[in-house]
């Protein structure tokens, strides 16, 4: 199958394309610079210069393509733009949908659990009505492993400046994970034979205490466990407080989500856990 991937030299996206040329795929990749169109070349893909706001150029790739996965997302890493990239994403959605009508080939989207995101997730389920194999891949909150930049590394960090690292309260509300290896194998598997309209979840780890990341944070850093209070988060995790503060394994269901993608897809996270991951170190050094 010959796919086309947004977000191709993304921490995720560059393992998706690993995994689908592992797997006999070929691949064109969007990318914006000469140096990101060398590392999807060198990873075996085909690089195709463009940006998300080149509607017709993205039209184009998804028309030629045998399946389309969209992993690009242009929210900045304290989502202050957020609801301008939902915008921009929907115009995406709505662009590489045009490209496939009636064609049955599979379309796969990364979900927005974000409330403001529900409007592209719709619009991407509608797609089974319209003879397209449309899926969406919600990977965990935290997708770990080396190279890592988001949500984890952020934690670290403000362990580091603070001196201490912090848990709200009793710290039983959980985190799921999922390493970004095995999410990977999951937007492949969905990509070759998810049913449209299918919502599947990538956890491996289905739902953590945040009392133990903590935990693993203070002991790789040498720094105090400290317990605070929902007053205090907000000052000690910045926009990160709401977040460190919610039992996201309780508000996605994600026990019996997890279920029911690995039994629909045979989909058998192998990779460490984050809590193992941690571990390794190299988060640390």
């Amino acid at each position: 199958m010959h796919v086309f991937v947004t977000g191709a030299t993304g921490y995720v996206g560059s393992a998706v394309v690993r995994e689908l040329i592992g797997a006999g795929h070929t691949v064109t990749g969007l990318c914006r610079s000469e140096e990101k169109a060398a590392g999807l070349k060198a990873a075996g893909a085909e690089a195709l210069y463009g940006t998300l706001d080149d509607l017709d150029t993205l039209r184009s790739a998804a028309a030629a393509a045998d399946g389309v996965i969209h992993l690009a997302f242009t929210s900045t890493n304290d989502f202050s733009d957020f609801e301008g990239a939902v915008a921009l994403d929907l115009r995406v959605v709505e662009a590489v949908g045009a490209a496939l009508e009636g064609s049955g080939k599979p379309f796969i989207t990364t979900g927005h659990p974000h409330e403001n995101g529900h409007t592209v997730d719709h619009a991407v389920l509608a797609m089974a009505e319209r003879g397209i194999r449309a899926s969406i891949v919600t990977p965990s909150p935290s997708v770990h492993g080396e190279g890592d930049r988001a949500f984890v590394p952020m934690l670290i960090n403000i362990a580091r400046e603070k001196g201490f690292a912090a848990y709200i309260g009793d710290g039983t509300n959980r985190w799921p994970a999922v390493h970004h290896l095995d999410a990977a194998v999951l937007y492949r598997l969905a990509l070759e034979s998810a049913p449209a309209g299918s919502q599947l979840l990538g956890a491996g780890d289905v739902g953590i205490p945040f009392r133990e990341i903590a935990e693993v944070i203070g002991r790789q850093l040498n720094v105090p466990t400290v317990s605070i209070t929902p007053e205090e988060a907000a000052a000690h995790f910045g926009f990160l407080g709401p977040i460190a503060a919610f039992d996201l394994a309780g508000v996605f269901n994600t026990a019996q989500w997890s279920l029911a993608t690995r039994e629909l897809l045979g989909w058998k996270p192998m990779q460490p856990g984050l809590i193992a991951d941690l571990e390794e170190g190299h988060y640390f050094a």
